[in-house]
C-alpha cells in the first residue's frame, strides 16, 4: 500500500472544512473519513454542525451519526475501525480524505495512539468526584503543556491526563511525545486557518445559524442526558445551564460563543505542533489541490 494516500484536512471550528472537503473529494473522486468526534453522535445534528443532507449526498461519508449518544466510544475503537475502513477503502482507490477537527482521533489514524503505563484505578475514581474547575486547576498546575490544547471542558480527557500525571509523577504531555506507528499508507496534512477576527466572526454567526435552525429545542430533548459524556461539550452544556436556570437565554448564547471561539483556539495550539502539517487559508482550494495532487 506505499502507494496509497491519506489525505488529511484539519482546522479549528467553523474554518470552512465541510464545503471544501466536499469539492476536494469530488476532485479526488474519493470518499470522506470523518474524524470529527463530536459528530459521531445521532441525536446532535445541530449543535455539532455535521454536514447538511445534501452534502452528505454530494460525496459519501463515513463516521457521521453512526452512534447514539448513550453509546461508549473510544478513540481506540475509531483508530480501529478507522484503519479498517481504510483497509477497504484502498482497495478500489489510491486517496481517501479525511477530515475533522479533533486532533486526537486525527492522531490515532496516521500516527497510532500513545501508549501510556497503567495506573492504579482508584486515582480515576477519585478524580471522578472533583467539580470541573478542580480539574482544570490540577491540569493547569500538573501539565500545562498539554491544558493548552485540551478541551478543558471535557472531564473525560482532563481526567486520563491527570490520572496519568498523579499515578506515574510525569506529565500526560510526556508519554505523547513517543515514536508513532508505521502506517501501510503514506499521509499529507493540510491545515486549514484565517485571521483571527475573521475566525471569530464566523464562529459567531454559526452560533446564530444554529439558534435559528432549532438548537434550543435540540439541547432540550438532550437535558435529560446531560451527565453523559457525549453532551459534555460547547453548545449543550451552556444550554442546558439555561434549562437548570443558573444562566438566562442570552448569557448562554454569549457563553456558546465565547466557548467556541476558546475551542477553536485550543484546537490551532493542538494542529500547530503537528508534524509536517502544511497550512492554507480556507479560500484557497486551487492551491491546495495543487499540492494534494502534486504530493499523492
Amino acid at each position: 500500500m506505499n502507494n496509497k494516500t491519506l489525505v488529511v484536512l484539519v482546522g479549528p471550528t467553523a474554518i470552512g472544512k465541510t464545503a471544501l472537503s466536499i469539492d476536494i473529494a469530488k476532485a479526488l473522486n474519493t470518499e470522506i473519513i470523518s474524524c470529527d468526534s463530536r459528530q459521531f453522535f445521532s441525536e446532535m445534528k445541530i449543535g455539532t454542525a455535521p454536514p447538511s443532507p445534501e452534502e452528505l449526498n454530494a460525496v459519501k461519508h463515513h463516521f457521521i451519526g453512526h452512534l447514539s449518544v448513550k453509546d461508549e466510544y473510544s478513540v481506540g475503537t475509531f483508530e480501529k475501525d478507522a484503519l479498517q475502513l481504510l483497509d477497504t477503502l484502498f482497495e478500489e482507490r489510491n486517496t481517501v480524505l479525511m477530515v475533522g477537527g479533533s486532533g486526537l482521533y486525527v492522531n490515532a489514524v496516521v500516527r497510532g495512539l500513545d501508549e501510556f503505563p497503567n495506573v492504579d484505578p482508584a486515582i480515576r475514581e477519585e478524580l471522578k468526584k472533583e467539580p470541573l474547575e478542580k480539574l482544570q486547576s490540577l491540569l493547569k498546575e500538573k501539565d500545562p503543556e498539554y491544558y493548552e490544547s485540551v478541551d478543558i471542558n471535557n472531564p473525560q480527557r482532563l481526567i486520563r491526563a491527570l490520572e496519568i500525571a498523579i499515578g506515574t509523577g510525569k506529565p500526560y504531555s510526556y508519554y505523547r511525545k513517543q515514536k508513532h506507528t508505521e502506517r501501510p499508507f503514506k499521509s499529507i496534512i493540510i491545515g486549514l486557518n484565517t485571521e483571527r477576527e475573521q475566525l471569530y466572526n464566523r464562529i459567531n454567526k454559526r452560533v446564530d445559524l444554529m439558534m435559528e435552525a432549532g438548537l434550543l429545542e435540540e439541547a432540550k430533548q438532550l437535558h435529560p442526558l446531560k451527565h453523559l459524556n457525549a453532551l459534555q461539550t460547547v453548545g449543550y452544556r451552556e444550554l442546558f445551564e439555561h434549562f437548570d436556570g443558573t444562566i438566562d437565554l442570552k448569557t448562554a448564547i454569549e457563553e456558546i460563543k465565547k466557548n467556541s471561539r476558546r475551542f477553536a483556539k485550543r484546537q490551532l495550539t493542538w494542529f500547530k505542533k503537528t508534524e509536517n502539517i502544511v497550512w492554507f487559508e480556507p479560500h484557497q482550494k486551487e492551491e491546495i489541490l495543487d499540492f494534494i495532487i502534486k504530493n499523492c
